[in-house]
Parts: C-alpha cells; structure tokens; sequence
C-alpha cells in the first residue's frame, strides 16, 4: 500500500441512487474512487443515495450490493442510507436559515413556471426571480394563506464558481446562470443537491470522482459547501462510456448491468481489468491485476474522451484470465450450467481435468460449459457424418478401429502412450491421422471438432472408450 502523499487522509465516495441495476458507468465510477483510495490507503465509503421514493426500491439496493460485491470493491465505511439521515439534514436546513443563507419561499410551482416563461420569452435563461429572496430595505409579499413554503438556498447574485476539475481542467460558471436553488420541499423533506452536499462534508470526502453528468450540479454544490464553511473535495468528472456506435451505452448495446456479466460467463478479475481500461491507461499495459492497478492509478491519466466499450475486447481479457484461472474454481461455475443441459456426471472424467484442457480457448465460463458437454452425455453422431467417415470407408477403416480397440485393453492409459499407440496403428494400416481420429472422435464423443484425441481419449478413461467403441464394432 501506498502512503498518502497528502496531508489530509484521503476519502472517497461511491454514491449510487438505488432505482435500477449497478451499471457499467457506475461500476466504473466505484473501480476508480475505490482505487484511489486504496492507492494512498485512504477510505473508501459506499453511500446509497435514496431519498427518491417514488424509484428507489430495495430490489435496487440489494442490486448495487451484489455487484460491487461480485467485483470486490470492498468499502471501509458505510452503506449509509440517506433515508436515515433526515434529522441531520434538517437540523443543517434550519441553521441555515438561522444564519439568513436559506429562506422560505411561498411562490406555488404554478407561479415559478410562469415566471421561467415570462424570461424565456425575453430570450432570457428561465430561472426563479427572487420573489421571496430577502433582500436588505426590500418588502416581502404577504404570506399566503395555508401554503406550505420550500427552502431555498440564497445563491450568491454575482462572481463566478470556478473549479479545477482533476479530469476537465478549469471549469468557470457564473452565479448569474444559477437561481435560489430547492434545497427543502413543502413536506421537509431535503432535495438531492442538498442531501449530497451535507454528506460529503459529514463524511469529510476529499476526492469525487463521478460522471460528468453530475458536471451542472457542482457550482451549486460547491456555493452550499461554501455557505455551510466546508472544506471543498476535489472533483474529477468522467465521460460516460459509449458503445461501438458512438452512442450513449444501453440496452440496444447489450448487456448494460453488471450483474448481467456474470450470468454470460464473465469472470469479475476480467471486468475489473477491463472497467479499469475504459478512460485510464498506463502506458499500453492492458492486463494487470487490481494490486498492479491500485499502484499505478492516478487521477492525471482519467482520459478527458468518452471511452467505448468493445465486447471483442472484453472476451479477449476475459479468455485471458480463463486461461490463468484455478481448474477447480472454474469447474465449480460451470457444473450448474452443466447440470441444467443435462450433463451425467456418473462414470465420467474429473470435472477439472476436462476444465483444463478446454480453457485455452474459451472466452467465458459458458462456452467452457458447452464444450466440456462433450464428456458428459451420450454421443449420437449424426447418421451422415458417420457414414462419411467410417461405414462407407468400412473396409480400410474398420480393422484399424478394432486393432486400435485391442490394443487400448493393454495400453498404458496416460496421453504419451496414447499418442504412441495411434501412432502404431496408423503405420500398421497405413493410414493418416484424420482417417482415424475422424471416426474415433465421432464413436467415442458423437462430434468431429474435440482437442487433440490423445487427450480426449486419457480424460475419457479405457472403460468409457472401450464400451463406446465396442457400439460400433
């Protein structure tokens, strides 16, 4: 682990708003506040964001859990829940009134959209007006009668909010562009700028990092942060991932949800270390380890460009860490695959052992399932295939098939002796490889397309090979 170089303990946040799945942007948001903070052995804190009552479901919460932990992003603090936070942030609502940064405003919803018309049709951004915005020797309206107010935040009325974005560069937004931002609603109940403000600096987050359509809601987070007499986070606002077209990611794209990855046979060291490529990059390193990537990452490498996801590219990592994986892990996320197509796995070869001779050329645990079928059901070669290649060709190739079943009674039963045996029998018959091992490969698995026969034959075993020959003899 890194120290920090920072005076300040370093403190990120992943604040995910629980109305749907954890998306791929998402994850990658929570990969790289995570990593940051695992870099200078800072804290990383998971925050669920759900005061939106009318989306946020629990089935989302649970959601957002399992995918991060399904990717190991393990949090140090948290997850907190703003929905049990209310008394803290009205207790921050009413000192802001007290202190005359907030105030009530009686203006109905009705009266604020003619307002915003009013100004669009002067060409004008539509905004509130300040109607009930105090104002030194200025009169107020008469509060009406049984209408409950907002609160709303007194947005400073000049100058400008300027931030180094640590992914942007220097972002400048005049005070003019805002208006009095909601900050309570007629209920109490605090609004999503707010609630997020207050949490941050309850939390004391020294770096978010989040999309960069959170971008609009930065000045007005940073002009409350400054009312409250907070310190201020570092913001780094990334580009959303695009898909192969150059659009917006969806589910047009495919698979959208993390969760959704696991289930086609994706392994989470793949996605993590792809996640990780989508908008970093150290140097043209593409494959490392989430230990490697906590070392070297850094906020001045976060790519100011949308990044695009490629699925070519993500089974390419993904076969990468097939290949580097432990046979028995593997073998134990593809056997309930397996069982659901209907795989026997009385009698037949270890499970593990066919893992790794498959696993070469697999880009998912799925397509390892559907190849290792071959040792775990009853072959049924097709009629026509079969007669290609042993009935019409009986007479040349069935003595060689009933001398190579002899010989396999005495053979010593390893891949060596296997392939020496063959070997043998092609010189006996004066045959090529493919005249026998086409035939083998159809009587003893039903299929033409198997790894090498020498090692298909030793995982099968002499008495699966014998009796499944003797079918054809």
């Amino acid at each position: 682990m890194i120290a920090s170089t920072t005076s300040t303990p370093v403190r990120t946040r992943f604040a995910p708003s629980p109305t749907g799945y954890l998306h791929l942007g998402g994850a990658r948001t929570a990969l790289f506040s995570w990593a940051y903070a695992r870099h200078f052995g800072g804290t990383f804190i998971l925050r669920v964001e759900d005061t939106d009552l009318e989306r946020s479901t629990p089935e989302a919460v649970e959601a957002i859990l399992e995918g991060m932990k399904w990717l190991g992003l393990e949090h140090d603090e948290g997850p907190f829940f703003q929905m049990q936070r209310m008394d803290r942030y009205r207790e921050v609502v009413a000192q802001m009134l007290a202190d005359g940064t907030a105030y009530y405003c009686y203006s109905s919803p009705e009266e604020v959209e003619a307002m915003r018309e009013k100004m669009r049709a002067a060409g004008e951004k539509p905004r509130y007006d300040g109607t009930w915005r105090p104002e030194a020797g200025k009169t107020l309206p008469a509060v009406p009668v049984d209408r409950k107010p907002v609160v709303r935040f007194k947005n400073p009325l000049d100058g400008d909010v300027s931030w180094d974005d640590v992914v942007k560069g220097t972002i400048t937004i005049s005070n003019r562009e805002m208006d009095d931002l909601v900050i309570a609603r007629p209920d109490g109940t605090p609004t999503y700028n707010f609630c997020v403000v207050v949490d941050d600096w309850d939390m004391k987050i020294t770096h978010v990092i989040r999309g960069d359509d959170h971008v609009n809601n930065t000045p007005r987070q940073i002009n409350i942060l400054k009312a409250l007499g907070a310190n201020l986070p570092l913001y780094g606002h990334v580009p959303m991932i695009l898909g192969a077209d150059g659009e917006k990611l969806s589910k047009r794209h495919g698979a959208v949800s993390v969760m959704d990855y696991p289930a086609q046979g994706y392994l989470p060291e793949a996605m993590l270390n792809y996640l990780a490529r989508l908008g970093w990059s150290h140097g043209n390193e593409e494959i490392f380890s989430m230990e490697q990537f906590c070392a070297w990452f850094d906020l001045d490498h976060l790519s100011k460009s949308p990044a695009q996801f490629n699925h070519e590219k993500l089974a390419w990592v993904n076969n990468h860490y097939i290949k580097a994986a432990d046979n028995t892990r593997l073998a134990a996320l593809v056997r309930p695959l397996m069982e659901k197509d209907g795989a026997d796995f009385n009698q037949a070869p270890d499970l593990a052992s066919v893992i790794g001779l498959l696993k070469e050329r697999a880009n998912t645990t799925n397509d390892l399932a559907a190849a290792a079928m071959l040792f775990y059901r009853q072959p049924m070669p097709d009629a026509a295939l079969l007669e290609q290649h042993f009935t019409a060709v009986a007479a040349t190739i069935k003595p060689a098939v009933a001398d190579f079943a002899e010989r396999c009674k005495t053979v010593e039963w390893n891949k060596p002796a296997l392939s020496a045996m063959i070997k043998e029998v092609l010189a006996a018959h004066t045959l090529k490889m493919p005249q026998i091992a086409m035939p083998l490969r159809l009587m003893i698995t039903g299929q033409l397309q198997t790894p090498a026969i020498d090692a298909v034959l030793e995982l099968f075993g002499r008495d699966v090979v014998l009796a499944r020959l003797t079918k054809f003899l």
